[in-house]
């Protein structure tokens, strides 16, 4: 997921200073602590990344993978 943040932000030609100010971290060494899983992503602070990025934040944050279970299952 944090690869993929990255490589979004990135593309999108946006700092990863500007996001940070957006976020009201106080760094931008604490936003690239964020962005690279050290420290976690408030709910809140997943959605103000989804607006910067113009995009729905499950497309950010979350993978969109099976369990084992469902990859077991086989289809009707």
């Amino acid at each position: 997921m944090f690869e993929k943040l990255r490589k979004i932000r990135q593309e999108k030609n946006i700092k990863a200073k500007e996001i940070a100010e957006k976020l009201g971290l106080k760094t931008e060494g604490a936003y690239y602590k964020k962005e690279t899983g050290s420290v976690p992503f408030t709910l809140e602070e997943g959605k103000i990344i989804a607006d910067i990025f113009n995009m729905p934040i499950e497309e950010i944050f979350f993978e969109n993978e099976l369990s084992y279970e469902d990859k077991t299952k086989e289809v009707s």
